[in-house]
């Protein structure tokens, strides 16, 4: 894999010509919808092509293997035509594998609501290996809402991805709710009443475990909230399913504020099967402009996180999403979230230049609207995701995990599938 980035006067066709592969693979591997009009400093993911090979006088399978740094097995295997390893002439062709050496194996979580575009949901499948469906609200007796969620259930199993049931502390029609987790974190009879219903779900639906997330919980029912977990680990561990959660993003253990205090990254290392640490919104939506998860501030996190939690119990999650802030930025006012895609459609239609800042590793451009208000716009690209990813393996983490899977972002997975097995486990 190389990731090209965009210089003024080229082509798709000059890009490939570059690195020995056709235009229409370049188009159909980064589904470009407008392949004449790129955009200066925009990414595209070169994915190299096998090899065709001219058999010259003298030449053996073993030599044309030991030349081009592949195995005679994966030689041979290119070109079942070839009965006889000895029999091979003059002027025949052979395909010559490409083959890229991978960093290991990964677990990938990608959350969905479910209104979910069924297309992305096809294109994300294939890379995942959970599909946490968002989410169940609990109440402060320990029901829970209804979501109708069989459709991505059955399709999440077929494709062999396992699905995950979401639960957390949102107040229906509203945000999350530090009352509603206090009720459930203190009183014995609505917690019971939460597992029973989890419980229950998961059976029914056939649901392969548990994410658990609750935000913004009151600092003094930080032990409480460790105590739940204990309790429904320890339940749902014992019928063979999984619970995990999702933690914000702390530098440390005494951070200060009402959505890290709670979080105890110590004991959730201990007692769950895996965290998503939700190493994103530096960059948010009511902020001023900046990158959503600049690196330098993710490994930050991640330096504190391995010293409390066993690495491989990690999923560093990963944003698919950008922000468009209309400039002067004043405090209080709300970007727009854009799509990773739709931030080079905007690049393009107002004639914006793609730049990459090099310490949060992340690409941005300025342009200015059919009103003449300026703007900044910050997203991800096949660069930014390449960090981050390098960044898993650098820290020895177990995993991703994507908020959202909700918009198809090509080149991500054109990267991750370069970079990384991806582990099944149904």
């Amino acid at each position: 894999m190389k990731i090209h980035v965009v210089k003024p006067g080229e082509t798709v066709y000059s890009i490939g010509h570059i690195y020995g592969v056709t235009s229409a693979k370049i188009i159909s591997d980064n589904e470009l919808k407008m392949p004449n009009q790129l955009v200066i400093g925009q990414t595209l993911v070169i994915l190299q092509e096998n090899i065709k090979y001219m058999v010259q006088m003298g030449d053996s399978i073993y030599l044309i293997a030991r030349k081009y740094g592949v195995s005679v097995k994966d030689l041979m295997d290119a070109n079942p035509q070839i009965s006889d390893p000895e029999m091979i002439y003059p002027g025949q062709i052979i395909i010559i594998p490409y083959k890229s050496e991978k960093l290991g194996t990964i677990e990938v979580n990608g959350f969905a609501r479910t209104s979910i575009n069924i297309r992305a949901l096809e294109k994300a499948l294939p890379n995942l290996t959970y599909l946490s469906i968002f989410s169940y609200d609990v109440r402060m007796d320990g029901s829970l809402n209804d979501i109708d969620d069989e459709m991505l259930i059955g399709v999440a199993k077929a494709a062999k991805v396992a699905p995950i049931m979401v639960v957390s502390n949102i107040k229906e029609g509203g945000s999350f709710d530090s009352d509603i987790a206090h009720s459930i974190l203190t009183d014995k009879k609505a917690q019971e009443t939460l597992i029973s219903n989890i419980e229950k779900i998961i059976k029914t639906k056939g649901y392969y475990g548990v994410n658990i997330d609750f935000e913004y919980i009151y600092p003094k029912d930080k032990e409480a909230y460790n105590d739940f977990l204990r309790n429904i680990t320890s339940r749902l561990n014992a019928q063979g399913y999984i619970v995990t959660t999702d933690l914000a993003p702390k530098t440390s253990a005494t951070q200060k504020g009402l959505l890290y205090e709670a979080h105890d990254y110590h004991a959730h290392g201990e007692i769950v099967d895996s965290v998503t640490i939700m190493t994103y919104e530096w960059g948010y939506l009511y902020g001023p402009p900046m990158a959503v998860a600049p690196i330098d501030q993710v490994k930050k996190v991640l330096d504190y996180a391995v010293t409390e939690i066993p690495t491989k119990k990690i999923f560093m999650g990963i944003p698919n999403y950008g922000y468009d802030w209309t400039l002067p930025y004043k405090k209080g006012t709300a970007a727009k979230t854009v799509s990773n895609v739709g931030a080079i459609e905007i690049a393009r239609k107002f004639g914006a230049i793609i730049r990459y800042d090099q310490i949060s590793q992340a690409p941005y451009f300025h342009y200015y609207d059919v009103n003449g208000k300026q703007h900044e716009v910050w997203f991800e690209d096949a660069r930014s995701i390449d960090a981050k990813l390098q960044t898993v393996n650098i820290y020895n983490l177990g995993g991703i995990s994507y908020w959202t899977v909700e918009k198809n972002f090509p080149q991500n997975w054109l990267v991750l599938n370069s970079l990384f097995n991806i582990k099944k486990v149904m």
